[in-house]
């Protein structure tokens, strides 16, 4: 197994709208570069099956929750000292979740500032190890909406298809304006994980070309 020459201790965070396959390309691309995994945990998540059913009453809960377990997962891989592929990282929570949610009114002002406050105390310091590179999952709107039929989450089949359009559309504009890492954007039909894996070659080495070119302007 080969890691394609991209540093050992490299953080490497996927990002992208729900559905268009961040956890299936972070067990793909562990798996080809011997990295561990930083996987979202949805099951165990107390609040999701009710964010779903009432916006409104637990959307600030829901965000906190988030906040806190990304936060323990981002100390976890660099005390581990890198070597890992993220699905999701701690940045969409702030300037997409929460920031929707405060404009649509079912985040309170007050409870968006408080959010936004920790975020910031936590996150937006010197001391916030950020990754190495942010890969940006793109796709039409449409195949996000057939991979979430496909995926058959009643909370997410039932949700006003209007919601995930919105979202979708705030990826989009959030991405342009991302500064916290380099990012590498890979429109998922680049590569066909299971029937073709060596697919993913192309993928990893633009990944490697946006470390390697950051890592010698600001190594670490």
């Amino acid at each position: 197994m080969t890691n394609y020459g991209i540093p050992q201790d490299a953080v490497i965070t996927i990002a992208g709208t729900v559905g268009v396959g961040k956890s299936t390309l972070t067990k793909a691309l562990a798996q080809r570069l011997n990295f561990r995994t930083s996987i979202e945990n949805v099951d165990n998540n107390p609040y999701l099956d009710l964010f779903y059913n009432d916006f409104e009453r637990w959307s600030f809960h829901l965000q906190i929750y988030f906040l806190a377990e990304r936060f323990k997962e981002q100390k976890r891989m660099f005390e581990y000292g890198g070597g890992f592929i993220q699905d999701r990282s701690i940045y969409e929570d702030v300037d997409i979740f929460a920031k929707m949610h405060q404009e649509q009114g079912t985040m309170s002002e007050a409870d968006f500032s408080t959010y936004s406050e920790l975020f910031d105390a936590m996150v937006m310091t010197p001391y916030f190890p950020q990754p190495d590179v942010l890969i940006f999952l793109e796709c039409d709107y449409e195949e996000v909406i057939e991979r979430i039929k496909t995926r058959g989450r009643d909370m997410e089949v039932n949700t006003d298809p209007e919601y995930w359009k919105k979202l979708y559309q705030r990826y989009e504009d959030w991405i342009d304006n991302f500064k916290a890492c380099p990012v590498v954007r890979v429109n998922i039909n680049e590569y066909d994980i299971f029937d073709n894996p060596d697919s993913l070659d192309p993928v990893i080495n633009k990944i490697k070309r946006i470390i390697d070119t950051h890592r010698a302007v600001d190594p670490r």
